[in-house]
């Protein structure tokens, strides 16, 4: 072999080391291509699943908070309506007292609410003691 054999051979060799080299190098880089993007996928993946955790949280707080709420609201109207019974119940106990005072003034007056009341304890009596007596179903 001469040195034009030997130096062709050479170059030869070098493009053929050249070319494996090039390859190499284009299946590592599309090797770290891929695993760069399953990694950026299993991040992104990871993040949303953070993400709907801390909606999911924030959505049972607003909700709890929300129950909350409108739990307060209808205490606060049935204490309302509890406190305008109790007013109703003072006033009519008031007026009740004002009318027994002025009733117990009137003789006649005094006679007939007493006759009254009498019957009607009476009546409520012997109703009960109806009611008692029907047989139980």
């Amino acid at each position: 072999m001469n040195d034009a054999d030997v130096s062709r051979q050479i170059q030869q060799m070098v493009r053929f080391i050249l070319q494996e080299a090039e390859e190499k190098a284009n299946e590592i880089s599309v090797s770290a291509e891929e695993e760069f993007n399953i990694e950026k996928l299993q991040l992104v993946e990871a993040e949303k699943k953070k993400i709907r955790q801390e909606y999911e949280r924030k959505a049972k707080q607003v909700e709890i908070r929300r129950k909350i709420e409108y739990s307060m609201q209808l205490n606060a109207s049935r204490i309302k309506v509890l406190q305008a019974q109790d007013d109703l119940v003072n006033s009519m106990k008031e007026a009740t007292g004002k009318e027994l005072l002025r009733v117990s003034d009137d003789t006649n007056g005094y006679k007939m609410l007493l006759k009254g009341l009498i019957v009607q304890v009476v009546l409520d009596m012997y109703s009960s003691f109806l009611l008692r007596q029907l047989p139980k179903s």
